[in-house]
């Protein structure tokens, strides 16, 4: 907002609601005098300065002090603090950044629709929370797209790559689960506190907020589970190629124990000038190939075995 502390001293007197936007927090020296202006205490505004506090909501009884996290770009998965200070007649909200995030609100406000211009400061509040959880639902879609697309090269060619990015996946998702919750406790915190700045006819309002933060938490865990889900895939089907690789190697290993057996026996070397019954067939003129059609033989038959016991 462009107007000086005289233009606000000035239509603060005038009757309705006054909305009040601070974009960025590079002019601390303004926030410091709009604060002292309204009356707002020290730490509530040290909160919004640092742009890292707790998600949560702050009864200072003659205002509101609401912290919650607006998603500004899903596919990056970034966020930002969205400060909130609601009085009886005015709604002062702050953002880290200088980009037009509630531009849709101001012309609903502008142009009059629904009843954003009828009711109080409390029900121009919950149109910005309303507006902020609503901003995590691309997050989730971009979540749902990745993990279709993790699922889709986990089944034509697994790699170790893919159990990396689906971790990195779900420590994201885990990091917006423990944003996520503090939202669902602040709006029940609103809806549970006796304060006169919230009226029950904007506590109707939030409690359908309330709804669509549980539908959001809830895609979310379903996410979670489903990229557990695909790690769990994922190992089963390294432990199906290990068990295949495994199998094929006992089998040569089976095949080649007897023909082993084989090629030891007649190296034994007795000499047959000493006895009759040593190795007589060393001497045989078809001695060398009957060893190796036997081996041919015991070979081919083992793996007409195999096949027939389906082990092949």
């Amino acid at each position: 907002m462009d107007a000086t502390l005289g233009d606000l001293e000035g239509r603060r007197e005038r009757p309705g609601v006054k909305w009040l936007h601070l974009m960025g927090l590079r002019d601390l020296t303004l926030l410091q005098d709009l604060g002292a202006y309204l009356g707002l205490h020290p730490l509530a505004l040290e909160d919004v300065v640092e742009g890292r506090a707790l998600v949560k909501v702050d009864d200072f009884t003659d205002y509101l002090f609401i912290v919650s996290r607006l998603v500004t770009d899903p596919g990056a998965y970034r966020d930002e603090q969205i400060s909130l200070f609601l009085g009886r007649d005015y709604l002062f909200s702050i953002q880290e950044s200088h980009d037009d995030y509630f531009g849709i609100i101001r012309e609903r406000l502008q142009h009059g629709s629904g009843q954003i211009r009828s009711q109080g400061a409390d029900y121009l509040a919950y149109a910005l929370i309303d507006y902020l959880v609503d901003s995590w639902f691309p997050l989730l879609e971009n979540f749902g797209e990745k993990l279709e697309e993790l699922e889709d090269r986990l089944l034509s060619e697994p790699d170790s790559h893919l159990t990396q990015e689906l971790q990195s996946l779900r420590r994201k998702m885990l990091r917006v689960r423990r944003l996520l919750w503090p939202v669902r406790e602040v709006i029940n915190n609103l809806l549970d506190q006796d304060s006169p700045l919230i009226r029950a006819h904007t506590r109707i309002y939030l409690r359908d907020c309330y709804d669509h933060v549980f539908q959001v938490i809830d895609l979310l865990e379903n996410f979670r589970d489903m990229a557990g889900g695909l790690i769990e895939v994922y190992l089963s089907s390294l432990n199906n190629r290990l068990n295949q690789i495994m199998k094929v190697l006992a089998v040569i290993a089976t095949i080649f124990i007897p023909l082993n057996f084989m090629a030891s026996l007649y190296g034994m070397n007795f000499k047959t000038d000493v006895s009759p019954w040593n190795m007589p067939e060393l001497s045989w003129y078809f001695g060398y190939p009957y060893a190796l059609g036997l081996m041919a033989t015991v070979a081919a038959g083992l793996v007409l075995f195999f096949k027939r016991k389906k082990w092949l």
